[in-house]
């Protein structure tokens, strides 16, 4: 079920805007029944936009992300859209920084499909297992410390090593988008790594699903408006496409299931 119809986008400003509100003050503001209002918090709670209390809502978390497994099992299909179209805007013969995220892992599982002599500089060890089997790769490994949660590579020493190089492209996921295109993360030090891949790079591509649309998270990284192009799989807010338009960010729409 879609969580960023109007209606739920209306009830997680709400509940941003207080701080918390109660199931009858938005069942009243938006003129719909207390049963509608819990079924769509469950739906906001499920991608972590909301938490849910008794008797209503907060904003979800922004000092913690999910696990590993729980991202890595959400949106397969619509992750593996998103990683299929960026593909196909990477040549063969180039070179990437690839961060951590579930997102970008699949970027590399579509690269691996039918690109050609790639150099792949990543702080992510699924990235670097998933694209080390071809022979024609070249594949770098940052150094710095690795997270037993999901294998992401952070600290000072990675932000050293990325400082060395200056690459073609460099492919970036986010925990989360405000509707002031702010782009969000939870960790400090991945953050930092990301600011330096972006820094370093000829083109940034941004690649997120729709659940990061209107999402929390403590770490500021940057704004939309940074990169030279956006991956998703539904169409940003009216408000956001403008900003991206305004600056001349492209944004591309990944196809849905059956629709290619």
């Amino acid at each position: 079920m879609p969580h960023r119809t109007p209606r739920r986008q209306k009830i997680a400003r709400l509940v941003h805007d207080h701080g918390f509100m109660s199931v009858e003050e938005l069942a009243c503001s938006l003129n719909v029944t207390p049963q509608t209002i819990r079924r769509d918090i469950n739906v906001l709670c499920e991608h972590n936009i909301l938490r849910r209390y008794h008797g209503g809502a907060a904003p979800g978390s922004s000092v913690q992300n999910e696990d590993y497994d729980t991202r890595k099992n959400k949106l397969q299909s619509e992750k593996a859209h998103i990683a299929d179209l960026i593909a196909e805007h990477i040549p063969d013969n180039a070179s990437l920084f690839m961060s951590i995220g579930t997102t970008i892992e699949a970027v590399a599982l579509a690269l691996v499909k039918n690109h050609k002599n790639l150099c792949i500089i990543t702080n992510n060890i699924h990235v670097a297992s998933i694209v080390s089997g071809r022979p024609d790769y070249t594949v770098i490994i940052t150094s710095g410390v690795v997270r037993p949660v999901d294998g992401g590579i952070t600290g000072v020493a990675t932000i050293d090593f990325i400082n060395q190089f200056k690459v073609d492209y460099a492919i970036l996921g986010a925990s989360g988008i405000e509707a002031d295109g702010s782009l969000l993360d939870f960790d400090y030090k991945e953050v930092s790594v990301m600011q330096a891949m972006m820094a370093n790079a000829r083109h940034c591509y941004l690649a997120v699903d729709h659940s990061k649309f209107g999402r929390n998270a403590l770490v500021r990284i940057g704004d939309v408006t940074e990169f030279h192009a956006m991956f998703t799989d539904e169409p940003p807010s009216a408000g956001l496409c403008k900003k991206l338009d305004d600056a001349g960010v492209r944004w591309h729409l990944a196809a849905k299931e059956g629709e290619e």
